[in-house]
């Protein structure tokens, strides 16, 4: 077998082997530059990964040579490619930016344990994605999520116990509503393998069994993904974990979810069970919006940026899970745009934030206050950042808000695309509020003179805005691929 071939495993191995190898050179250092090989490394594996699958279809690795459903296989389709090379992109730069972001905000013996949680995190997402084994994929779902609950625990901030301990109660429901769910569809298949699920379901969805199945994984994914009203743990965890943990989480760990929504509900399920049979396009369509309104509005009123923009967090994921439930290739398309373009955004606005954080030590909307003359590149990238969270052109929230809108205009829904337009003036409110104080404000009494952050801080910072800039004008890659990925999932179906 050629290397390639060996992708879809080696991505995952990469950053599980070298998490183990932190603890052991027990070098703050050395741990660091260990985790940035494995991401970097993993990031180049996703590239040709994606340039693979493009060219030649999806790519299958049965591992210790058992065929499925029999034994565990890893199957990297044009979808999973897609999310894949997001997270892989995400993890580098937040890599990168994170050592003195790191050696600030955490206690200095507990770095190199910092870094190895972090890859074990990575490690859970990318497996998330590359399995095509339900039960390996909660396996998966359980390391990225444990170390997630480590990571935001060790926040300078006290209130980031009681912010992991609130995610850990939550996400554990959720992880254990998923089990429950793939344990009805294991009783009624036997398999456990999406392929041949997919396969098999049809001939006993018509069962109890297999309803009471697609609700418990619709539920337990939704608290997972942070669906309004299951998102009451996103604000605290995002406000206050350490800067790196929540430019990472933030940019990742919802978009798996969405990839793994997308994944039962439109391959094993099939689109017309999961949104023809069952009515749960209209619930995501309702749930949707009203995670888009209500949490902008939330927003309006933070005083702490983080939490403002965790806000922002959950009214985005409305956006996303309304394409979804408008089932059509259009509205997934759209739906799959806005997954790897706010990836983009809340990267670069959360690693700005950091920047923030590193000089001043605070992110309180006040202590913004004539940032914008003594912080000029920093909030440069929070005004990019923000205008791409409204979707002003030329970013890349315009291309994915246009198709949204477009999507919701070829069913004659014309009032939900009003209310995506309200839902993007709700954003400009929130993100002028920022900007108002950045470069209008006066800060109270006298300040200590403040200088940029550094430049190895900058670059990821500055790699990210540009992506968002870059992708909004040139949007062959991500149009293409989250095209072709949605008529794949839909089968063609508009």
């Amino acid at each position: 077998m050629t290397l390639v071939e060996h992708l879809p495993v080696l991505v995952v191995i990469l950053p599980l082997m070298a998490a183990p190898l932190c603890v052991v050179v027990d070098h703050r250092r050395a741990a660091w530059l260990i985790a940035l090989a494995a991401a970097w490394l993993s990031l180049a594996g996703s590239i040709a990964l994606l340039q693979q699958v493009h060219a030649n279809g999806a790519l299958d690795y049965q591992l210790g040579g058992w065929p499925p459903p029999w034994g565990i296989e890893y199957r990297v389709d044009l979808l999973g490619a897609y999310v894949l090379l997001i997270v892989c992109a995400i993890a580098a730069l937040v890599l990168w930016f994170a050592r003195l972001s790191v050696e600030r905000e955490i206690a200095a013996n507990r770095i190199v344990h910092f870094y190895a949680i972090f890859l074990l995190a990575f490690a859970g997402m990318v497996g998330m994605i590359a399995t095509g084994d339900a039960f390996n994929l909660f396996v998966f779902l359980e390391i990225s999520a444990l170390s997630s609950y480590a990571l935001i625990s060790m926040g300078r901030d006290r209130r980031a116990l009681n912010a992991a301990f609130q995610y850990l109660v939550m996400g554990t429901l959720g992880a254990t509503f998923i089990l429950i769910g793939i344990g009805f569809l294991y009783m009624m298949t036997g398999t456990l393998n999406m392929l041949d699920l997919a396969a098999r379901l049809p001939a006993v969805s018509d069962t109890r069994t297999v309803r009471a199945g697609f609700a418990f994984l619709t539920v337990g994914i939704g608290l997972k993904l942070a669906l309004f009203p299951l998102h009451l743990w996103l604000p605290n965890a995002y406000a206050y974990a350490p800067s790196t943990v929540t430019a990472f989480l933030s940019a990742t760990a919802t978009k798996v979810a969405v990839y793994v929504l997308l994944r039962f509900l439109l391959e094993v399920f099939g689109a017309d069970f999961s949104l023809g049979r069952m009515p749960l396009d209209t619930f995501l369509l309702v749930l949707g919006l009203l995670g888009t309104l209500l949490a902008s509005l939330v927003a309006i009123y933070q005083t702490d940026v983080k939490r403002m923009l965790a806000y922002s967090s959950v009214a985005q994921i409305g956006y996303m899970v309304l394409g979804i439930g408008l089932a059509s290739t259009l509205g997934v398309t759209a739906a799959m745009l806005h997954l790897f373009n706010h990836a983009l955004m809340k990267g670069a606005l959360f690693l700005a934030l950091g920047a923030v954080a590193y000089r001043i030590g605070s992110v309180t909307l006040r202590d913004f206050a004539g940032l914008g003359q003594r912080m000029p590149w920093t909030m440069s990238a929070i005004v990019i950042g923000g205008l791409s969270l409204i979707g002003v052109p030329p970013t890349v929230g315009f291309v994915s808000k246009w198709y949204l809108v477009q999507a919701t205009l070829e069913q004659g829904l014309w009032p939900i695309a009003v209310l995506i337009l309200i839902g993007s003036l709700l954003a400009l409110i929130y993100i002028w509020k920022l900007v108002e104080t950045a470069y209008f404000g006066r800060p109270a009494g006298d300040v200590a003179v403040v200088g940029e952050a550094p430049w190895s801080m900058q670059v990821s910072i500055w790699l990210l805005v540009g992506a968002n800039l870059y992708f909004g004008i040139d949007t062959d890659l991500t149009v293409g691929v989250a095209r072709d990925a949605a008529g794949s999932l839909l089968g063609g179906t508009g």
